[in-house]
């Protein structure tokens, strides 16, 4: 089993001197990936619900700096080698698709195909109209979206006629290392799920609960589009790594159909070099006999 790091981008990670020290040392700890999150900014006055906290609220003060992704994603492509570089989440309906396409190509390309595209429909409505975005049908916008990404990648002078898009014949170059970046659909939601098997390389559900039936909605909505369930690499966070029996935590995910388990930066926050090295002998290293 694999083992990433979310969250990357944030606290001390996100700055130059903390991203090089998380990306060098978890790739000695033998870290698979790190994903980072994203808010393109921050509304002071927001009604609409975190869904990932009781209290309805991020974590996070407004001027909490939460750096771009991709641009420190490149950063940190360009200070390791081997580790994957991962979106967890970008939010897909937010980015103009021909230049996101540009963008996520360059960067994968520069590093040797490393780039993981995690994808929500963003769940932040006073963002979305400050950045002139109709929240309205973005779930249909993040479909299609991927859609754009995947022609303007599969080869040149390509055309898309879509309800939200549209191009003639055109080119983006350069193209992804391997020709394409795998879409990872993040969310915990059966309306994810069902995105993720329909067109995800990859399923990211946010926290433990439910995630049965949330894999079972995926297997379900793949196999009702003629894919196969078991090509979706799932990518999953677990309170039961931090225990006392993370290897029995470990082997309980497996069973389920998890492929990579994601830990918080944070708890690497105070000392990086050691506390790395040591969850990665202690915890890494194990779980890749999984």
């Amino acid at each position: 089993m694999k083992v990433g790091i979310a969250y990357a981008n944030a606290g001390p990670f996100g700055g130059a001197e903390g991203a090089v020290a998380l990306g060098t040392n978890a790739e000695s700890a033998g870290f698979d990936s790190v994903w980072t999150v994203e808010h393109v900014v921050y509304p002071h006055d927001y009604q609409s619900a975190y869904p990932y906290d009781p209290s309805g609220k991020m974590a996070m003060n407004p001027d909490t700096p939460l750096v771009d992704p991709l641009i420190w994603l490149t950063w940190l492509g360009a200070n390791t080698s081997t580790i994957r570089l991962g979106t967890g989440i970008l939010i897909l309906p937010e980015h103009e698709p021909l230049a996101l396409a540009k963008r996520v190509g360059t960067l994968d390309e520069l590093t040797g195909g490393r780039v993981e595209l995690g994808i929500g429909v963003g769940w932040l409505r006073e963002e979305f109209e400050a950045i002139g975005v109709p929240w309205e049908h973005r779930a249909a916008r993040t479909d299609e979206y991927v859609s754009v990404l995947r022609t303007l990648w599969s080869g040149n002078g390509v055309s898309f006629d879509g309800e939200f898009v549209s191009f003639n014949e055109v080119s983006s170059n350069p193209k992804p290392s391997n020709g394409t970046v795998p879409v990872v659909v993040g969310g915990h939601t059966n309306a994810a799920a069902r995105r993720a098997g329909r067109l995800g390389d990859g399923f990211f559900p946010v926290g433990s609960r439910d995630l049965d039936s949330l894999l079972g909605t995926m297997r379900q909505a793949a196999e009702e589009h003629g894919r196969d369930p078991d090509c979706i690499e799932v990518t999953a966070s677990s309170e039961g790594l931090l225990g006392d029996d993370p290897m029995g935590a470990a082997q309980e995910l497996a069973a389920m159909g998890v492929q990579r388990v994601v830990v918080p930066a944070f708890m690497f926050w105070a000392d990086p070099a050691g506390s790395l090295a040591e969850f990665g002998e202690r915890i890494v290293t194990p779980l890749s006999e999984i």
